[in-house]
């Protein structure tokens, strides 16, 4: 008998995905609190007002290099813009001459047109008489010589021409240098600015007055600096005074820096004192980065328009007024004479005794007296 089909369902395998499911889950909960843990940590510690104060100083300063290196390349544009202009000039009129040279070279071509090139043989035998001949060929020998010093005229204004379009094209290539040199030098010095400003403007009242409380500790510390020097100075030249007195030598110039010069009506004296009288009746006038007065000035155009007042022309930038006149140790300062501060020599004041000068400081200040301790000292010079 055969054997009974089951009726039993047969069993069918489940596929479990429960560990896989466990596993994403566990993976997500893990990004999760990687994701928490991330907002939630601490976020870069705030700059304390010492660090924000050496950040905006150093802004400062480095506006300061950016200014002076503007200034440079101004004053090479309008350099360049002169001899520009001047080299086009001198192009113009001596294309005007070429000009000339050609019109004479006309003339002469149409006066050999007009006698229609006959040979001399020719000439001879139709001239009215033998005398006449020799004195038309002397007259047309005499004009072919100027008309080959016309040619050779011509040919040397030509190439003079030439010459100088050449030039001309090459300086309006280096001025197009210059001028974006300017540009990128302008935007530098912007740029500074405003990550200084930006950083300022971050602080709480509180901060403000913290980093104004710096500012008035680094200003007593300056001034306390310029009080020594001062005394220095003093008995410097009270010890000089003396000695000159037992030489019997009373007329003598001492080379202490305490502001005093005991050689009555010098030059140097006289220069020195229009030297400061002019800077201190800039005192009050805004610091513009790129100004040269009358109504604004940065460092070095005040520095600038101080000695020019004394009949005295001296460079525009810090960089070459280091290098003009003596070099003077501090101990020596006479007023008129040029402190230069930091390594790179962005900044400049006029020395006017006692360890004070009178500067440009930096934007958003006015000109006014500070010592010169205020910033770190690179040297000094006497222009003059």
């Amino acid at each position: 008998m055969p054997a009974l089909a089951s009726h039993r369902k047969p069993r069918t395998r489940m596929r479990s995905t429960a560990p896989a499911v466990g596993l994403t889950s566990a993976a997500l909960a893990s990004v999760t609190l990687l994701s928490s843990q991330s907002a939630m940590a601490a976020p870069a510690p705030k700059p304390s007002i010492e660090e924000v104060q050496k950040k905006v100083d150093d802004l400062y300063r480095q506006a300061g290099t950016a200014t002076q290196k503007y200034n440079q390349a101004k004053e090479a544009t309008d350099q360049q813009k002169s001899k520009v202009d001047t080299l086009l000039d001198d192009v113009a009129k001596r294309t005007e001459k070429v000009n000339d040279a050609r019109r004479t070279l006309g003339n002469y071509a149409a006066a050999q047109y007009r006698n229609g090139g006959l040979a001399p043989t020719a000439t001879f035998f139709l001239a009215d008489d033998p005398q006449s001949f020799f004195d038309q060929t002397h007259l047309m020998d005499r004009m072919a010589e100027r008309q080959q010093q016309a040619v050779a005229n011509f040919r040397t204004q030509q190439a003079k021409v030439s010459k100088q379009r050449a030039q001309a094209v090459e300086s309006l290539e280096t001025l197009t240098e210059s001028q974006a040199t300017l540009r990128t030098s302008k935007q530098n010095v912007q740029t500074k600015l405003t990550e200084a400003r930006t950083l300022l403007s971050k602080l709480t009242a509180e901060e403000k007055a913290r980093l104004a409380e710096l500012e008035r500790k680094k200003e007593a510390e300056a001034k306390r600096k310029a009080a020594e020097l001062a005394k220095k100075q003093a008995a410097a030249r009270k010890e000089a005074e003396q000695k000159a007195k037992e030489s019997g030598s009373s007329g003598t110039e001492t080379g202490s820096g305490s502001g005093s010069d005991t050689g009555s009506g010098s030059s140097a004296s006289t220069k020195a004192e229009k030297v400061l009288a002019f800077a201190r009746a800039q005192i009050g006038k805004p610091y513009v980065w790129g100004a040269t007065g009358p109504a604004s000035y940065d460092c070095s155009g005040l520095t600038q328009a101080a000695w020019k007042a004394a009949g005295v022309d001296i460079p525009r930038t810090t960089w070459d007024q280091v290098n003009v006149g003596t070099r003077i140790a501090t101990a020596d300062l006479q007023p008129g004479d040029l402190v230069f501060f930091y390594d790179d020599i962005s900044h400049v004041g006029i020395y006017k005794g006692d360890g004070m000068m009178i500067h440009a400081p930096k934007p958003g200040a006015n000109v006014r007296e500070e010592s010169i301790y205020y910033m770190p000292i690179y040297g000094s010079v006497r222009p003059a």
